[in-house]
């Protein structure tokens, strides 16, 4: 299988698109500057005590407050919130948490308002990133990811992946990482571990704990609400997670993105830094590569996936429901069983495509094509959880009822993805009424007069159909040549194949779109 990661960067947002086999299976975007996400570490401010869930609500500068639950806490919360007194106060001098006397684990029965109190200061981090109407979701189990370990201070506790089949290979990692750790810190040995070496290993644990220790001198200096230490961008964070050797290309279309990605790349496999490309061609790099016409054809309620057969995804605020509908598919020499089932077997595929691509999360409910065989219900399900075996996100499937359905639980850290793929006339906005058309060039020629002259402007940049690019720049009197003449000003003028027939948009030099 191979993997290819396409990654558009612009001032506003960087969209991340995961291929495999050419085929779009996961799609992140993360607007610049954003805040709060999954892993961000945050010196906390106790608002409000919730007797009645067992939790309390955080102040860490976010419009609403973050949620921390009792069981979020963590057993070594005690020992966590003595060594916050200690970096906070005037006498910091800690070294190492080696050091601080570790106090017994917290009660897994307790209550929340026997450890916090109103205004009280919390070490806490992100497990969950606002969603809808929530604030983040808290915990007070630190943990920091590496590639190969994640490191979790104030535990001793070390544990390996269980996705390592061999014993003998978890035992030899279980080995290696206690002969190198230092007292007071446990360690996840991750499944991309599996036959590293122990100076790789060991570089990579020094370099977390040295990302750890920057937080001593921090505390004490800092008020809360404010970021202690901050998770790797979105798409590093990606690359940490997913990459794997067999990748095939990494294209990114910003030169200092690409360069820093190359490092990274370099820092974990030095003969694979060739495989991260710099893309400056003349079509977006979406649409390039054939990003946005799968994005037009997999979001939306309506997907269609094999011969005619398709899904409809709806979506509640309780849970998410998937219908799967056999349209006018039939295969010649198939009862109407078999015909289910095949049917069915293809629509696991696509509907663990779309989990991961749309990154749905909650409760998922799947209507699948009615089989009366028991035997094909159970195929169905032994499928789905081979498909679903790719997907990253903890996730729990459970067996088709009688009725074919199934139904999926799939863990939720981030805001579901949302593309609207349905669009209404950029002219009439929907009214069915337009300006007669023969006005059109002139409309076009009077926004870029006032923004090349009124605005002052020194470029312009014109993003348009591609019927309409092709009117504006063919000839040698054309609009493209007209406006270079009358304003001593260029004018370029690009064609969009996701635009409709008489969109446009203007773009200034730092390809900031200008709003009229």
């Amino acid at each position: 299988m191979s993997s290819d990661l396409i990654i558009d960067v612009t001032p506003s947002e960087i969209v991340i698109a995961l291929q495999e086999n050419k085929r779009l299976v996961e799609l992140s975007r993360e607007r610049s500057g954003a805040k709060f996400a999954v892993g961000d570490i945050y010196l906390g401010k106790v608002k409000k005590i919730m007797p009645s869930l067992n939790a309390a609500f955080i102040d860490v500068g976010y419009n609403k407050d973050a949620f921390l639950h009792y069981l979020d806490m963590g057993p070594q919360f005690a020992t966590l919130n003595k060594f916050l007194r200690i970096a906070s106060s005037k006498k910091n001098n800690i070294s190492s948490i080696s050091r601080i006397h570790s106090e017994p684990d917290i009660n897994k029965e307790g209550k929340v308002n026997e450890l916090l109190k109103v205004g009280q200061k919390v070490l806490v981090q992100v497990s969950k990133e606002p969603i809808s109407t929530k604030g983040p979701r808290l915990t007070s189990e630190i943990s920091i990811a590496g590639r190969n370990l994640v490191l979790m201070p104030f535990s001793e506790k070390v544990s390996v992946s269980q996705k390592i089949k061999s014993s003998e290979e978890k035992n030899r990692l279980k080995r290696l990482v206690q002969s190198i750790k230092p007292r007071k810190y446990g360690v996840i040995v991750r499944t991309v571990a599996e036959r590293k070496k122990v100076a790789e290993l060991d570089e990579e644990l020094h370099r977390l704990i040295d990302k750890w220790e920057t937080i001593y001198q921090k505390l004490g200096r800092t008020y809360a609400p404010s970021l202690i230490i901050g998770e790797i961008d979105r798409i590093t964070a990606l690359l940490r997670d997913i990459y794997y050797p067999a990748f095939n290309s990494i294209i990114v279309n910003d030169q200092s993105v690409c360069n820093e990605l190359s490092d990274y790349i370099g820092s974990i496999q030095a003969d694979k830094r060739k495989i991260v490309k710099y893309y400056n061609g003349r079509q977006t790099i979406f649409e390039h590569f054939g990003i946005e016409k799968q994005i037009k054809a997999s979001f939306g309620k309506t997907v269609s996936f094999k011969e005619g057969a398709y899904l409809i995804v709806e979506h509640t605020e309780a849970f998410h429901v998937i219908d799967v509908n056999s349209g006018n598919r039939a295969k010649a020499g198939f009862d109407q069983e078999n015909n289910a089932m095949d049917v069915n077997l293809a629509a696991c595929d696509e509907v663990a495509r779309q989990l991961r691509l749309r990154d749905m999360g909650g409760i998922i409910v799947i209507d699948f094509i009615d089989m009366h065989v028991a035997a094909n219900r159970q195929k169905v399900f032994e499928h789905m959880k081979e498909v679903m075996a790719a997907d990253r996100t903890k996730h729990n499937i459970l067996p088709l009822s009688k009725f074919c359905l199934m139904q999926i639980t799939r863990q939720r850290v981030r805001p579901e993805e949302h593309i609207e793929t349905a669009e209404n006339c950029p002219t009439c906005k929907g009214s069915g009424k337009i300006v007669p058309t023969i006005l059109f060039a002139d409309d076009l020629d009077g926004k870029v007069k006032y923004i090349l002259k009124d605005l002052n402007k020194k470029k312009l940049l014109l993003k348009v159909h591609p019927y309409v690019a092709a009117y504006l720049t063919k000839g040698f009197k054309n609009f493209h040549n007209k406006w270079l003449f009358k304003y001593l000003k260029r004018v370029k003028v690009k064609a969009n194949n996701s635009y409709s027939f008489l969109e446009y948009h203007f773009f200034d030099e730092n390809s900031e779109e200008i709003i009229l």
